[in-house]
């Protein structure tokens, strides 16, 4: 029977509804190239390094790099200050979109993804990124800055090479919002702490649980094979994560990411961070999401903001570890 779940994150229902599934091999899957012009240089890789705005860091002890960050050559979000709202009238209100806009560049090598990234590489990403969170903590206008992965077309990624981008903001965006609200409205213990409890217990949306994180399909998936990676130690904010529980949410991010395309093929996902705003001290728990691009959103849940997930976690979960 299909059933209504509820994501205790947000406060939004989910709609399971496993009669509507195909077989994870049937899903349709955008093969389009990411580049529309494969042939021109790919500007993130080495030798092209003149092509970008300087870097703002460069990690590597050898010559070559092995992480570069550097400014988007076309922000979302640019310039210093405080957010000023001006009101036109009872119903207009603008602001100028302050803020930064970067890019992480995680590998030199051109056709990788994070699936294929070693230990090194993967907990440099981490490292890399609390790094970047560090620098916009520093920074007055900047309120919450929002860490992505884009991959593939259907996920809205413009290049291939792998990389993430970061984007720091002059507010706290609606879904960060309805997150730390969520934890407000959780009574008893931490709502993520008490996730990984409930999790292995129930032990059947368990993807993964090794070295201080876990990987699970969550009961509240809004689509097929969306997962939520859990460092196990208790934290708000990313940048204040120890080293090691960085690496190994680098790794997990890893394994998960290969083990998908192993099942499904080399769909386009989302990846986001979430994590507390810069001096906010909130209840909260640091976290990643992957949301698999491979099903389409219908007008029900449009007008409705209602996902419907044809594929239950817990078939999700089983699939992703036979």
């Amino acid at each position: 029977m299909n059933q209504l779940r509820l994501n205790p994150l947000t406060g939004r229902w989910v709609t399971v509804a496993t009669g509507r599934a195909s077989r994870p091999e049937d899903f349709a899957r955008d093969q389009t190239p990411v580049e529309t012009n494969p042939v021109s240089p790919c500007p993130f890789c080495p030798g092209h390094e003149e092509e970008l705005p300087p870097a703002l860091e460069t990690y590597g002890t050898s010559g070559e790099w092995l992480l570069r960050v550097v400014p988007n050559r076309y922000p979302a979000f640019e310039g210093a200050g405080a957010m000023q709202v001006e009101h036109l009238g009872p119903l207009f209100a603008k602001a100028p979109a302050t803020g930064i806009h970067e890019v992480l560049v995680f590998t030199p090598q051109h056709d990788r993804s994070w699936a294929d990234l070693d230990d090194r590489q993967a907990g440099l990403v981490m490292a890399a990124l609390r790094d970047r969170l560090e620098d916009h903590s520093l920074s007055s206008g900047i309120r919450y800055s929002q860490a992505i992965v884009n991959h593939g077309r259907a996920a809205g990624a413009s290049l291939s090479h792998p990389h993430g981008q970061l984007l720091g903001i002059p507010f706290v965006p609606g879904e960060l919002a309805e997150e730390m609200a969520g934890f407000r409205r959780f009574s008893g213990a931490c709502l993520l702490c008490a996730t990984v409890d409930a999790e292995r217990a129930a032990g059947h949306r368990m993807v993964s649980d090794k070295d201080g994180v876990v990987v699970v399909s969550p009961w509240w998936s809004g689509v097929p094979f969306e997962l939520l990676i859990i460092p196990e130690a208790h934290e708000g904010h990313l940048r204040r994560a120890a080293p090691g529980d960085l690496a190994a949410v680098g790794h997990a991010i890893r394994d998960a990411l290969h083990r998908m395309r192993e099942l499904l093929g080399d769909v386009s996902y989302n990846l986001v961070v979430h994590t507390l705003p810069h001096h906010a001290d909130d209840p909260f728990h640091w976290h990643v999401h992957v949301v698999p691009r491979i099903h389409s959103v219908g007008g029900f849940e449009q007008g409705t903001g209602v996902p419907i997930n044809i594929v239950a976690p817990e078939d999700a979960c089983s699939l992703l570890t036979s």
